[in-house]
């Protein structure tokens, strides 16, 4: 489930992953994978390099869709209804995990997002001590809050708390060095 993580140029923004099997990653209207995401912030990270692109789409608004309501079932508009369609939110609270092996649907997810949105390169860029992805920007500090969400899983976090292989390298090339993040 997306939460708020503040931004130095929106204010409060959601983050997140919005469907459990699946690992797209949504920033307001913005969806990438998290693998690239990942892959990403590490060369960003340890490398010279200034400005990463990675695969993206951009959906207007009344495009996306109401996560409470797909959540719910009532509402199965737009691109995160449809996402809820095929699969739908679990019955039994235990069920409520993220599925370390979310990336199996991602041609399902290319194909799906594409029919809602447009593709769109989105960078990910180290200004100073800001990093921006596409149009927004984080402090240092509300970046690695941002990683630290993904390398849990998070909210509710990774099912059997088996992060993906992509989370692990990133782990690993970071030098554990995310913060760990208090999801409720």
């Amino acid at each position: 489930m997306p939460l708020a993580f503040d931004s130095e140029s929106h204010g409060r923004i959601a983050f997140g992953f919005f469907n459990i099997e699946t690992d797209l990653l949504l920033l307001e209207e913005l969806f990438f994978f998290a693998r690239s995401f990942c892959e990403a912030a590490v060369t960003l990270v340890r490398s010279p390099a200034e400005l990463v692109t990675l695969e993206g789409w951009r959906i207007g608004r009344r495009q996306i869709g109401n996560l409470h309501g797909a959540i719910a079932g009532q509402d199965l508009s737009g691109f995160i209804g449809e996402t809820y369609r095929r699969y739908p939110f679990p019955l039994r609270p235990e069920g409520f995990r993220q599925n370390p092996d979310g990336e199996q649907t991602a041609q399902e997810m290319r194909e799906l997002v594409g029919r809602f949105g447009r593709a769109e390169p989105l960078s990910l860029a180290r200004t100073g001590g800001e990093v921006q992805i596409a149009e927004y920007r984080f402090t240092q500090q509300a970046f690695s809050e941002l990683l630290a969400y993904v390398e849990q899983g998070g909210y509710p976090r990774w099912r059997d708390e088996r992060r993906p292989g992509y989370v692990e390298r990133m782990m690993r090339a970071l030098g554990q060095s995310v913060p760990h993040s208090e999801a409720p």
